[in-house]
Order: C-alpha cells, then sequence, then structure tokens
C-alpha cells in the first residue's frame, strides 16, 4: 500500500466504507470535457488553474456546509474556477452520486469525482469527466491493480487524476501511465499536512505530465509557493468551503481570492 502500510484510523474507517461500496448495474460511457483544455483557458484569461472542490465536510475538518451544492458550484466557476471536485463519499464526506449529476449538469467546466475508488465496478456508478485513483490504496491485496483501472476508466472516457503523496508512489504512477498526477500534501498516516511534500515529490515527474498541487493551499503566497514549485493546477477545498458558514458569495471571492494571477505565479 505504498510506501508505508501506516494509516490513520479516520482513513481505515474510509476505506473500510469503500470496500463494501458496490458498484452497478450497466457500464457508463462518458464524453468528457477535457481538464488540460480548461486548465490552458485559465492561463490564456490570467487566471491560475483551479480545481474548486465541493466538500460538504470531512474528517478534517469542523463544521458543515448544508447550502444548496450547485449554488456553490456556480460560485465558484464565477469566481474563476477552472474545474470543480465533487465529493461522492456519503459516510465521511457527506457527498453523493446525485449532487455530482446535479453539479455536472449545471456548469460547463470539467468535474472530478472525488471518492475512494477500489474496483472496476465503481467506476460506473456515475459519469463525470475524471475519476479520481489513489496510488496508496490501490496494487494491494482485496483492491484493485492501479493500471487495469486507469486502463478500464480510460476505455469508459473518463481522464484520470491518479494522486501520490511521496517520489515512490509518483514513480508508480508514471510507470502505470499516468498522465494527470496530483501530489497530496496531506500525509495520510498522521493527517498532517506540509507544503514541502510537494515541492520534494514534483521533480521526480517527467516532462509532459500535468502535475495538480492539492491540500493544505490556503493563501495566495500558497499558490505563488507551488507554482515556483512546477504545479500545473492545483486542488483546493476548505479555504474554498469555509466550512464554519456564509453565504455562497463567500465562496465566489474566496475562489477569485486564489485564482488571481500575480507576477509569482504568472
Amino acid at each position: 500500500m505504498g510506501d508505508s502500510d501506516e494509516i490513520a484510523p479516520e482513513v481505515e474507517s474510509i476505506l473500510a466504507a469503500a470496500r463494501e461500496r458496490g458498484g452497478a448495474e450497466g457500464r457508463v460511457s462518458v464524453e468528457a470535457r477535457s481538464l488540460i483544455d480548461a486548465f490552458e483557458r485559465a492561463d490564456a484569461d490570467g487566471r491560475v488553474p483551479l480545481i474548486a472542490e465541493i466538500k460538504p465536510t470531512s474528517p478534517t475538518t469542523d463544521g458543515e456546509r448544508t447550502d444548496d451544492p450547485v449554488e456553490l458550484a456556480r460560485s465558484m466557476v464565477e469566481g474563476g474556477a477552472a474545474a470543480l471536485s465533487v465529493l461522492t463519499e456519503p459516510e465521511h464526506f457527506g457527498g453523493s452520486i446525485e449532487t455530482l449529476q446535479r453539479i455536472r449538469e449545471a456548469v460547463d467546466v470539467p468535474v472530478l469525482r472525488k471518492d475512494f475508488v477500489l474496483h472496476e465496478a465503481q467506476l460506473d456508478v456515475v459519469e463525470s469527466d475524471l475519476v479520481l485513483l489513489i496510488v496508496r490504496f490501490l496494487d494491494e491485496s482485496g483492491t484493485g491493480d492501479l493500471d487495469d483501472l486507469i486502463a478500464a476508466a480510460r476505455d469508459r472516457g473518463f481522464q484520470v487524476l491518479v494522486e501520490t503523496h511521496t517520489a515512490g508512489e509518483l514513480g508508480r504512477a508514471i510507470e502505470a501511465g499516468a498522465e494527470i498526477i496530483g501530489v497530496n500534501n496531506r500525509d495520510l498516516a498522521k493527517l498532517e499536512v506540509d507544503l514541502a511534500t510537494f515541492e520534494r515529490v514534483a521533480p521526480a515527474a517527467p516532462e509532459g505530465v500535468t502535475l495538480i498541487a492539492e491540500s493544505g493551499i490556503e493563501s495566495p503566497e500558497d499558490v505563488a509557493r507551488m507554482s515556483r514549485a512546477g504545479a500545473d493546477g492545483l486542488l483546493v477545498g476548505s479555504a474554498i468551503m469555509d466550512h464554519a458558514g456564509g453565504a455562497a458569495t463567500d465562496v465566489t471571492a474566496n475562489t477569485r481570492r486564489l485564482t488571481e494571477q500575480t507576477s509569482e505565479t504568472q
């Protein structure tokens, strides 16, 4: 299971629930909106390429957003988000398949399904533009093989974001043919965040790979730091959602604050 078998109890609970969730009857076929094109459009418009995440709650946040997720999604796009990430994990993150479907119908940007996909059948429960596969939770006994899941996702039309945390995991992602790779600054063993993680791991990526910095990005200074380290895009959740509450207009402002280009991010 990646470079270390140590997993935080909260994450083990999420994985246990994911193993129990089945797939769906039939097989999806997706006409995906291109994340790469969306990032290029953001750059051309003078915006930081950012995936804004709709995350009602999580084991690492206090509080819960209960506003209409479709309105939140529209507010994020209005604020400059190039793409959206939607949690579909129900037990620990308050997500749902129905929420993703509603959001994807309401916006014209790429939508990532953020969940713990462990088996091929779990790809078929909903259409999205991208799916997340986490290296650390694959290639172990009882779950899917990373290479096979990437191939199965692409065969359905999905783009694939392969999440890593270490240089070893990034190497495994490259070996499996990943073209879009996320480096999660959150250590799932301790649930601690360190932006230096991306700075350590990113140099191992070859040319041509789209690199996305995930977790812990809270300010324009953090955006600039990840950009200097080689990030082609960012995935931001809590800093935009602001789980303490607030109107959807706050989400627009929070998104705009992180997507505005500065001299350091250009």
